[in-house]
Formats: C-alpha cells, sequence, structure tokens
C-alpha cells in the first residue's frame, strides 16, 4: 500500500482558510471574438497576496476547459493564499465559437494574450471583485498551465516557436516571476504524431529561451499517441531542454490528468486518484511558495518529505 499525504505532517503546507470565487468578472476586449470571462478564487483573509494564472487545456469536456474547470488546483491554492485567476480562453467547447474563427481551433496566440490582458487589467478586475480590492501584490505573479494550458504558460515564461510564416515568435511576459507546466507538450520535428505535426505551433519550439524558473510536472504513464511517436517521456522535454532554474516532479503511475486535476470526479481523468491530486496540489504550492518568496523553504521541506515517500513521486533539479 502506497502512504497515505493528506496529512500536513507528511507534506506541510499553511493552515487553509475559507475561499470566496467569483465568476463570471468580464474584461472589455475589443477585436477579440468575444469579451475575456474569468473565475477569481482568493482566501477570505490576508494582504499581500501573490497571483496565480492559470490555463486550462483542451480536453474532451465542454466546461473544464473553461473558468469552470481545475477546482481541485484553484481551491487549493486560494485556500493557503494565492490569488487564482482563470480564464476561459478562445479554445474552450463552452463558446461554442465558430470554427471559422481566426486562430481555430487551439487559439495559441490568442490564449497568451489572454494572460497578458489580465495582467493589464489587474486594476479593473480589482475593482469588478471588491473581496480582493487592495489585497493583491501585483509584483509575485505565477502562471501555471495543463496540457494546452502548459503550452500557453511555457510562452510566458519565455519558450518560443517558429510560426507558419518563419518567423520566430517570443512572447515571454516579464512581470511574471515563476511557473508550473502541468504534462505541458514537448518537442517538434519527429517527435510528433501526424495530427500535432497539422498544428505550425507544434512543430519548432524551443525551449532554450524558457529562463524563468519553473516546475515541470509530468506522470510517467502519461501516453500520447495522438500528440508524439514518443511515449510519457516526451511531455519532460520543456525541463530537459531548458536552462535552469528547474525542477521536474514525476508523478509515479500519474497519467495525462495526474489523477484528477482539471476538475472533481470527471469522466475524462483516466487514473483518478486523490492521493496523486494531494501529491500535485501540495507540491506545486511549495514550489510556487519559495519561487516568489524565496526565504521561504516550503520547496526544500517539501523534497525532504517527499523523499520519503519515494514510490509516489521523485524531483530532480537544475
Amino acid at each position: 500500500m502506497t502512504k497515505p499525504v493528506f496529512s500536513a505532517s507528511v507534506l506541510s503546507v499553511s493552515a487553509p482558510t475559507p475561499v470566496i470565487s467569483v465568476s463570471p468578472v468580464v474584461l472589455s476586449t475589443p477585436g477579440r471574438a468575444v469579451d475575456l470571462q474569468m473565475r477569481v478564487s482568493a482566501p477570505t483573509t490576508g494582504r499581500d497576496l501573490p497571483i496565480i494564472l492559470l490555463s486550462h487545456g483542451q480536453g474532451r469536456s465542454n466546461h473544464l476547459s473553461s473558468l469552470n474547470g481545475y477546482g481541485p488546483l484553484a481551491n487549493f491554492w486560494a485556500a493557503h493564499g494565492f490569488v487564482v485567476i482563470q480564464p476561459t480562453h478562445l479554445s474552450s467547447r463552452s463558446l461554442s465559437l465558430d470554427p471559422g474563427t481566426p486562430g481555430a481551433p487551439l487559439f495559441w496566440r490568442s490564449r497568451v494574450e489572454d494572460m497578458k490582458r489580465i495582467l493589464d487589467g489587474l486594476d479593473a478586475i480589482e475593482a469588478a471583485v471588491s473581496e480582493i480590492k487592495g489585497r493583491l501584490d501585483h509584483s509575485r505573479v505565477a502562471v501555471a498551465g495543463h496540457s494546452m494550458g502548459g503550452h500557453t504558460a511555457g510562452m510566458l515564461l519565455g519558450a518560443q516557436l517558429t510560426d507558419e510564416d518563419g518567423a520566430k515568435v517570443d512572447l515571454s511576459e516579464p512581470r511574471i516571476k515563476a511557473g508550473v507546466l502541468l504534462t505541458p507538450p514537448g518537442n517538434g520535428g519527429a517527435d510528433l504524431s501526424a495530427f500535432a505535426a497539422g498544428f505550425a505551433f507544434f512543430r519548432q519550439p524551443s525551449f532554450a529561451e524558457m529562463t524563468t524558473p519553473t516546475l515541470v510536472v509530468v506522470g510517467d504513464q502519461d501516453v500520447s499517441p495522438h500528440l508524439t511517436v514518443r511515449g510519457a517521456d516526451w511531455h519532460a522535454d520543456p525541463y530537459f531542454l531548458s536552462t535552469g532554474p528547474k525542477c521536474l516532479l514525476t508523478i509515479l503511475g500519474g497519467e495525462h490528468g495526474l489523477g484528477g486535476i482539471s476538475g472533481y470526479d470527471v469522466a475524462e481523468t483516466t487514473d483518478e486518484n486523490p492521493e496523486r491530486v494531494a501529491l500535485v496540489q501540495r507540491l506545486t504550492w511549495a514550489y510556487l511558495r519559495t519561487a516568489l518568496y524565496p526565504d521561504d523553504s516550503a520547496w526544500s521541506m517539501a523534497c525532504a518529505a517527499l523523499a520519503e515517500l519515494g514510490e509516489l513521486a521523485r524531483v530532480e533539479c537544475k
């Protein structure tokens, strides 16, 4: 039997607080197919709160890939001191956009631009959500993303790509100080499936320029034949092909849903496992605490505790 990880004595986190969650918060976005909608989740107490921008993936469901998904992460992070902002990207099925909309179906560039718009509009977001007004620390911002959201987050953290017109694309965002990539896409070229190779933005990624501190989280059973001809190790490429400071968290037995991070009891999770989700919740929290507050020892303490749970996950850093 595996050891439980739900006790704070094993992987310690701060004491939880009640959470407020407000949606939809809408930013007027001229030139976008629809205005930018988001969910804002925050602890009910505290000031100078750090911020996580959370980019959803592109799963089979209609609403997990929107501001209504990823409750297991958003609620946990908010209960432990972060303000979490979740946009609904144009790629979300919940919007039912015309397939002919420019950028469809995955809207990779618009996704990145959504996050920049949020940063530009933080004052407006605070004004719209009275519960967080004056409580945000605009200097401590992280980004996290799952699957296609990992591609979005990676671009903000410095990863680049070659567009179909041959131009090198750099959309890095200096206001973002740290990141978490959850089962992100890996290398392009011959490593891609025929399906993935049909999207220009997958073909020639470059992780060498992704210099922002980042935790890459993968499952060692996350085989994705619709995206790559390689195995689960493909998702770890953003760690191995980038420079430090980076860490790689490998969830043993984990598949693409990492135990169920995209929602509670959702059918598209192929490896549902609350213990696995608890690992991801606590370890990502610890990483971001230390990345945004270098004097905070949460990450080193979590890694030390994880060493006693070696059958569940492993960490390496550079």
